[in-house]
């Protein structure tokens, strides 16, 4: 089950040895750069998969203003296979993303953060206090059709050094799978 959830203004939990899909392990410190946004992802979620296009096209627009985007997939594997190591593999090299994409078997970085959806986005400014937690827009089913931008709003007022008008949304989406 969750931790509580992280409030604005919190400092960016500590995550370490999660594997990346090129093998390696990752931890929150080498992720330098500015802006952070850390998304809760899997690959069997509905909802995320809507928001892979979004979420890689973000990405390319915002990797050169200083903002990185990881995703991390805290779903248990037992009842939810597709969500296992080897299927993000397959997942990340099919769909070709442009983001780091890592697996917290233990589930927890996903109780750190107080995760309880898939996708659920948590951006943290350059001094690593979350400034922004929630959905990235307000309609998963047709970008086009998006009236609500949360997640570019927030970057671009962090990045303005401004404050963040909506600075948490309902996350919806698939719940992430406890073991």
């Amino acid at each position: 089950m969750p931790g509580q959830q992280l409030s604005i203004g919190q400092t960016l939990p500590h995550f370490a040895g999660l594997r990346g899909v090129d093998g390696k392990p990752h931890s929150d410190s080498e992720f330098k750069q500015g802006v952070l946004i850390v998304v809760f992802s899997c690959n069997h979620c509905p909802y995320v998969q809507a928001y892979e296009d979004r979420m890689m096209d973000f990405q390319r627009e915002y990797t050169g203003k200083g903002v990185e985007l990881v995703a991390i997939n805290s779903n248990e594997e037992k009842n939810y296979p597709e969500d296992s190591y080897d299927e993000m593999v397959k997942r990340a090299g099919m769909r070709k993303f442009n983001f780091p994409y890592l697996r917290d078997a233990d589930q927890l970085a996903a109780n750190a953060f107080g995760a309880t959806h898939t996708p659920q986005f948590f951006v943290f400014d350059r001094e690593r206090k979350l400034r922004y937690s929630g959905k990235l827009d307000d309609n998963w089913k047709v970008p086009a059709d998006a009236r609500e931008h949360y997640l570019r709003d927030a970057v671009d007022a962090i990045l303005a050094g401004k404050p963040v008008k909506v600075p948490e949304t309902h996350s919806i989406g698939c719940t992430i799978k406890w073991a």
